[in-house]
């Protein structure tokens, strides 16, 4: 069981220093963190984590507009092509797969005919 902390008195409300959002921001936005872990760890709400993190980006586009060269502009990650991969052929996998009443199962593969894929499932009927 967790604990409980019972607050009486003036609302509860804390006071964070730029170095503290900072920190916790750099934090819970770390490659492979968890906001929701950071958060818990700090007694702090998710949805203030966000709050900090949109008005620094605010800041930070309207220091941008003053000085452009001051934060790096997104690109996109390069697509590789695996030359060597091997195609998968349609006629392995089935292009769909019914379920019928009573567990029985039809795998239809998309070199099939019409005429056979309805006389099995009137088979099957």
């Amino acid at each position: 069981m967790g604990q409980v902390t019972v607050f009486s008195g003036p609302e509860r409300r804390r006071r964070w220093s730029e170095e503290e959002r900072l920190r916790i921001l750099s934090e819970a936005f770390a490659p492979g963190a968890c906001v929701a872990e950071v958060c818990r760890r700090h007694d702090i709400s998710s949805a203030l984590i966000y709050t900090w993190r949109r008005k620094l980006l605010d800041a930070g586009a309207a220091q941008e507009a003053e000085a452009p060269d001051a934060l790096p502009t997104p690109v996109f990650a390069e697509a590789v092509i695996d030359g060597d991969a091997v195609p998968v052929s349609a006629a392995e996998h089935p292009a769909m797969i019914i379920d019928l009443p009573r567990g029985k199962r039809l795998s239809v593969f998309a070199a099939a005919s019409p005429a056979l894929v309805a006389a099995a499932l009137k088979a099957l009927r």
